[in-house]
């Protein structure tokens, strides 16, 4: 196994989406992904044991597919990564039992990871078309300030070195940035998941139509939350403006609430990441998850990021979203740094502190 470029497979199922990735060192090989969003349709949101059944079947076909693409075979794998928090603990499950299989009939290292840290190692990879999303181009400086915002997550981090120092600013105290866009989408009778919807009908609105609030944003909020996130009294906001609307006679402006409430959501989170970076002293911001798919969210990013000097980097949307490749990525940068492979002994890990980069 060569230190510095090992093959690495890494495995992510902690939430609604199987990923595989292959990667060499830093060069991205695969990226599979099967999702099970059409499932979860009907119900309106992720149903964790729906997931987790998806997961055991499409877990075979992933990885089947993962190596056909990287046009390697099992027999060349030098590790085998995995998530193994947080996220839903069935879900979960199936990703560490399928790791651990690997890794004992394989005879190879095994590297339990966190799944947040893994965001940040997607921003690693290089290859073909993978570059020139968002940003700055080239190699990731460290430390970094890292948002990662999704479905089930909204964290702030001080990034100082990826396999070894990862502290938590902030999170979300209540609903995640993409459960608020799922729940609104919900409201304005727009599919899910709300996230793209809302983003296709605010492009015709006017953000600034409605003045939604901003979560933990006040000054007595700062002191003992400044960075972290609130949106649960954003879609709130959003319910009674609309029921008061409604029970007016009143026609809903559907384009103008969507645009307004996607501009309060962009506008907290760039508000709290760019205070970091000022308050760190760390000119560099790193996006992730799924939500950075968001045009405003992009475009407020850029527009912050240059107004305070600060470099922003986000990696294709191809890796922002859950995926296989940024598990691989981490794992690969713990075997180059001589990290000790896990044991068989751990477990899933639903509420994995992101202070824990790898479980022994």
């Amino acid at each position: 196994m060569s230190a510095h470029e090992p093959l690495v497979l890494g495995i992510e199922t902690s939430c609604d989406e199987t990923g595989v990735g292959i990667v060499r060192g830093r060069t991205l090989l695969a990226n599979a992904i099967a999702s099970s969003m059409d499932e979860h349709a009907r119900f309106g949101g992720v149903i964790p044991e729906v997931a987790a059944r998806a997961h055991l079947e499409a877990m075979t076909p992933t990885i089947e597919r993962a190596l056909a693409d990287a046009e390697v075979s099992l027999a060349d794998l030098d590790a085998i990564a995995v998530t193994c928090g947080p996220g839903l603990a069935g879900a979960l499950m199936v990703g560490v039992a399928a790791a651990k299989a690997l890794a004992v009939s394989l005879d190879v290292p095994l590297y339990a990871v966190n799944h947040l840290v893994g965001h940040v190692g997607a921003d690693l990879l290089q290859g073909d078309g993978l570059r020139g999303a968002v940003g700055e181009v080239g190699e990731l400086e460290l430390p970094t300030i890292a948002l990662l915002v999704s479905g089930g997550h909204t964290s702030l981090l001080l990034v100082r070195d990826l396999v070894s120092d990862v502290e938590l600013l902030g999170e979300t105290i209540d609903d995640a940035a993409g459960e608020a866009f799922d729940k609104v989408a919900r409201l304005l009778g727009l599919p899910y998941p709300g996230g793209p919807h809302i983003d296709r009908v605010a492009a015709d609105g006017n953000p600034a139509a409605i003045r939604f609030p901003r979560g933990l944003s006040l000054p007595k909020d700062l002191a003992k939350h400044r960075y972290d996130f609130s949106f649960s009294g954003l879609k709130t906001s959003v319910a009674r403006w609309v029921e008061k609307r409604v029970a007016a006679g009143e026609e809903v402006p559907v384009a103008d609430v969507a645009a307004s409430f996607r501009e309060a959501v962009a506008d907290v989170l760039l508000t709290k990441a760019i205070a970091a970076c000022r308050d760190h002293g760390v000119p560099r911001l790193l996006l992730g998850g799924g939500v950075v798919a968001n045009a405003r969210v992009r475009e407020l990013a850029q527009q912050r990021a240059d107004a305070a000097g600060v470099a922003l980097r986000v990696p294709p949307l191809s890796l922002c979203t859950d995926n296989g490749a940024m598990i691989a990525s981490l794992g690969a940068q713990l075997v180059a740094a001589g990290h000790a492979p896990s044991t068989l002994d751990f477990g899933a890990d639903s509420s994995l502190p992101v202070q824990e980069i790898q479980v022994r």
